[in-house]
Parts: C-alpha cells; sequence; structure tokens
C-alpha cells in the first residue's frame, strides 16, 4: 500500500515494526463488532478473545490512532484517490457542458441581433435607391418600349414617319394628313417650346393640347425665324411655314365648302369643334418692332375669320386665339379700344391692382421657380406656398384669365407629377408641358388620380 503525502513514510514503519513484532493473524473474528463500535476499552482486557493479549492491544490501538488522525487531517487525498472524474463523465456532459453552453450562447444572443439590425439597415439603404430610380427611368422607358412595339411601328398609325421627305407633299412642313385628329380629345395642357419637338405644332395637337408656343426672331425683310436662341435659326423655319401656313390647310380641311356645310368657325379638334388653340408668340426681339410683322403675317388667319377677337366689350372666340408674350407691347395691343384679334399673357403675380382681364388679356403666367420657389428637397410645395398659389390663382379668375406657371420642375419625375397633380387639383386652367405624352396620360377628370396610371 502505497500513498501520497508526508505521512506516508510514517505508516509504513508503523506497519512494518507490527510485522516484526508478531506474525498472528491480526484480523478480528467475523462475527465480533470493531472496537470503536464498541467503545472498547484498551485498559480492560479480555482474556476470552484470543487476540486480547496485552502486546496485540497496544500495536492495535496504535494503528487505530494514526488512521483516524489520517482520516481528519488529510480529507483530501482520500477523495483524490478514491474519486477522479474520468473525461466525459456524466457530470462534464450534463452539468460542466450545460454550464459551459451557457456561458457561451448567452453573450452571443446581443451580437447577433445587433448583426440583424445592421443587415437590416444596408437592405433598406439599397433598396430606396433602387425604387428612386426605377420610378425616374422607369416611364421613359416603357414609353420607349411602347414606340418601338406599338403605335410607332408604322406609317399607318404614325403620321410623322416619312414625314418632310420627297414625293409625301410635307416637303415645306405644311402638309397635314387627312383625319389626323379625328379622335383625339383636347386636353388643357400647353406644348412648352413647341418649335423644339420633331414636327412642331402636329406634336402637340396629337395628343391633345390645346396651347403651343413659338419664339420668334425678327430677321431683314421682316422675315420671322422661330428657335429657342439664334444659334437654332434657319430660313426655311419661319413663323408662317411652322405655324400660319400648317393651321390655314388645318382648318380648310376642317371647314370644308360642300353642299351640306358652308360655316367657318369649326375648330381643328373633331371631337370638340368649338374648342379654340392658344398660338402663344413669345417676341425674343425688340417688341415694338417685331409686333406689327407678327400682326401682318397673321392675316391669312384673320381672312377667314379664324381668330378670337374682342370687339363692343365682347370676347368672341374662334378656332385660333393669338396671345403675345416676352417683349410684346401691352401698350399696341390695346392700342384700339373697340376691337382687337389678339390678346396679352399677362402676369400671374401681379394681377392685383392692375388693369388686365379678359378683354385684353387670354393668360396670366409667372415662373413657378421665380414666384413660388424651389420645392425639389420638399416634393411639393410648402404651406406658404400652396398658400401663394390659390391667392394667385384666384386672382387670375376673378379677371377671367387662363392661369399657367412656366418653369416646373422638370426632375425629378415624380416631383414633377406631384407638382402636376397639385396645380390641377388647386384649379391650373392649363399646365405647362415639355413630356407631352406623360401630360396626355393624365386623368383630367379626377384631380386626385391625376398621374395614378402615368404608364
Amino acid at each position: 500500500m502505497q500513498r501520497q503525502g508526508g505521512d506516508c513514510d510514517l505508516d509504513l514503519e508503523l506497519v512494518g515494526h507490527v510485522e516484526e513484532q508478531d506474525d498472528t493473524d491480526l484480523s478480528p473474528a467475523p462475527s465480533q463488532p470493531m472496537p470503536a463500535q464498541i467503545g472498547w476499552d484498551p485498559s480492560t482486557p479480555d482474556s476470552s478473545h484470543p487476540h486480547h493479549h496485552p502486546k496485540h492491544q497496544a500495536w492495535h490501538f496504535r494503528l487505530l490512532t494514526v488512521m483516524a488522525s489520517w482520516v481528519s487531517e488529510k480529507p483530501e487525498l482520500i477523495r483524490r484517490k478514491d474519486y477522479d472524474p474520468l473525461p466525459g463523465s456524466l457530470e462534464d456532459t450534463e452539468g460542466q457542458g450545460r454550464t459551459a453552453n451557457c456561458c457561451q450562447h448567452a453573450p452571443q444572443a446581443e451580437p447577433r441581433r445587433r448583426r440583424s439590425w445592421r443587415l437590416c439597415a444596408i437592405v433598406c439603404g439599397l433598396a430606396l435607391p433602387a425604387l428612386l430610380l426605377i420610378m425616374n427611368i422607369g416611364p421613359p422607358v416603357l414609353r420607349n418600349l411602347r414606340g418601338i412595339c406599338g403605335r410607332n411601328d408604322g406609317a399607318g398609325e404614325d403620321p410623322f414617319v416619312n414625314w418632310g421627305k420627297p414625293g409625301t407633299g410635307t416637303e415645306d412642313l405644311a402638309w397635314y394628313p387627312t383625319d389626323f385628329l379625328r379622335d383625339v380629345v383636347p386636353i388643357p395642357c400647353h406644348s412648352h417650346n413647341d418649335y423644339w419637338r420633331k414636327v412642331p405644332l402636329f406634336s402637340a395637337i396629337n395628343v391633345g393640347c390645346t396651347g403651343v408656343e413659338a419664339d420668334v426672331w425678327l430677321r431683314e425683310g421682316g422675315q420671322l425665324l422661330v428657335g429657342h436662341d439664334t444659334a437654332a435659326l434657319q430660313r426655311n423655319r419661319t413663323f408662317e411655314s411652322l405655324y400660319i401656313n400648317p393651321l390655314v390647310e388645318i382648318l380648310e380641311r376642317q371647314n370644308p365648302k360642300t353642299e351640306y356645310y358652308n360655316a367657318s368657325r369649326r375648330g381643328i379638334f373633331d371631337t370638340d369643334p368649338s374648342q379654340t388653340l392658344s398660338l402663344l408668340v413669345d417676341l425674343k426681339t425688340n417688341g415694338a418692332e417685331t409686333w406689327p410683322w407678327v400682326m401682318k403675317q397673321l392675316a391669312p388667319l384673320r381672312e377667314r375669320g379664324w381668330l378670337s377677337y374682342y370687339e363692343d366689350g365682347q370676347v368672341h372666340l374662334g378656332p385660333i386665339t393669338v396671345v403675345g408674350t416676352g417683349n410684346t407691347p401691352f401698350d399696341q395691343i390695346v392700342a384700339n379700344s373697340t376691337y382687337r384679334d389678339a390678346f396679352f399673357d399677362a402676369p400671374l403675380d401681379k394681377l392685383e391692382g392692375s388693369n388686365f382681364d379678359s378683354t385684353n388679356s387670354w393668360y396670366a403666367s409667372v415662373s413657378f421657380w421665380s414666384s413660388i420657389g424651389n420645392v425639389f428637397f420638399r416634393g411639393k410645395p410648402s404651406d406658404a406656398q400652396l398658400g401663394k398659389i390659390r391667392k394667385q390663382l384666384e386672382e387670375a379668375h376673378k379677371r377671367g384669365l387662363y392661369a399657367r406657371y412656366w418653369e416646373l420642375p422638370p426632375w425629378p419625375i415624380h416631383v414633377r407629377n406631384r407638382i402636376w397633380e397639385i396645380l390641377v387639383e388647386e384649379g391650373i386652367d392649363i399646365l405647362n408641358v415639355d413630356d407631352l405624352e406623360a401630360a396626355a396620360k393624365g386623368d383630367w377628370t379626377k384631380p386626385r388620380s391625376f398621374f395614378g396610371r402615368i404608364f
């Protein structure tokens, strides 16, 4: 028998000493209780027991004393000897294992939640720009696809496919196809910078616009050229060739001389012959010098009785209503107090206290940007801006004028559409547009769903 610790040598010496003294069997009888159990006193000999010899009693007592002190003073040595937990034991897997697992997993719950929130933020951050991109580029792409696959794929549906080609009758930009507008419904939109379009005038009335715009420049010999700036001017692009002559041909077709019809007041739209077309003439050169030439070139329309006019305090609408803007001199328009067949574009933001009314003006216009302000970041007018819009529209309507805002925000598309919708809701009379097809898709009869089906 070997043990760890400093008492091992003492115990071995004791046992060896006892064995040297007597090699007699020291084991008690199987039926005899241990001395410690019966309170055995070594000073009281019992001759009837074979082991109660005084010599045996002495070393036996000493052995028990040493063993008792060894158990009481070195309990950890016994536990180390009698119990060494094996790896993988039940205590290790069920007790310590569960504790370890709890300690390992509990601190990871919070980092996992943080990772989930970070992932959600990243996804939302990527989705928002993508959504804005789709909202802005989606409608133009779809419209182009419609043009490729739909209405613009053949000359039978697109009257402009062969425009200007030799042998088509459009060499001078004055050709007008039969039944061109038979199913077009007029809508209150104004074709801003109409001369920029592939086919000026016709592109606008093809979607139903009731207003077109021409920027005119006076050149030598009283020639009026049309263009946004001097770099765009060409000798064959004149006020007469792009607007006056085509309008005369359109109205001649609309007002044929037959045994069934002999009038001359039908407008350009078959679906609404009473609808007038506003021809906005923006003078870019000196107004006092340019306006007389404009009035002179209007003669073919005037002679046929196709111009709206004012006479004796009353306005008579015709198929074409001429409106002067830009450098147009107001004093020349009202020079004749009893008769006029051209009207003024009054300043919408300066109507209060003025003498502008329906007898001398047709439109009341102003730049949205300069008068109302920026709406780019908000996406819609503020309360103060909306109040200004309502006040200006109310003032125009009191005077019988058609309110119009130009320089509307063209982009982002959703901001532009929202501004259009708000203006229609507030009672704008004519919407100034560059994107004709987008404006034509609006539901004018239901203001709150004006652009509900934009494409």
